[in-house]
């Protein structure tokens, strides 16, 4: 799976604005057991470079694509970093082994509760879950040096910028159903907001509770 990766993001160098993904984010997905966090029913493919069914219509993305949306967050082992969307927990797990802490949020409660237990399972005690509308941030622990968000919303969330700390990156996924772009946000020492499109991308909706 790693070995794919690297050969992909080699192959779309130009396209993606670098030619590798850090050596530290393949180790770490290296060190994840992906079939931990995905259901029974497709554990076969767990190490296959395409996303995966994950129950309420939603899915855990693409190993290529964890791989790169952690890297354009240039991670370093001190940052805060807040994940939206926990699903079963495989994002997160990856994050674990970069940073010392990461918050996530996940809106599906089913989904919410079991990719915290699985991450508990596997020995993550640095990532802490909850369920809530993630589209509103975790406000009690911001502001965040690094946010990931694993589904799409129209238009960036105004609270997950004001979450975002000076001198922070977030990388997101927006737009219309099939009009998406994965996203760079990145926010300077004074405040001012500069974004990146990144590449066409296709994730589920961002839901958001009203």
């Amino acid at each position: 799976m790693v070995a794919i990766i690297d050969a992909y993001a080699r192959l779309n160098g130009p396209r993606l604005g670098r030619d590798r993904i850090d050596p530290r984010v393949l180790d770490a997905m290296r060190r994840v057991p992906r079939h931990e966090f995905v259901p029974p029913a497709v554990v076969a493919l767990a190490y296959a470079d395409t996303p995966l069914p994950i129950g309420y219509g939603k899915t855990i993305s693409q190993p290529f694509m964890v791989a790169l949306m952690t890297d354009l967050l240039e991670l370093e082992r001190k940052h805060r970093v807040l994940e939206v969307g926990t699903g079963l927990g495989y994002q997160a797990a990856v994050l674990g082994e970069l940073v010392n802490k990461v918050w996530s949020v996940e809106i599906v409660a089913e989904l919410g509760t079991e990719g915290a237990r699985r991450l508990a399972a596997a020995g993550y005690d640095g990532v802490t879950c909850r369920v809530g509308d993630g589209a509103q941030g975790w406000p009690e622990e911001a502001p965040f040096d690094r946010i990931i968000v694993t589904a799409a919303p129209e238009l960036i969330p105004t609270a997950l910028l004001r979450q975002l700390r000076p001198g922070g990156r977030m990388v997101i996924p927006a737009g219309l159903e099939g009009d998406q772009q994965l996203i760079l946000v990145e926010k300077d020492q004074a405040g001012r907001i500069r974004t990146q499109e990144i590449l066409a991308v296709s994730f589920t909706s961002l839901v958001v509770s009203h």
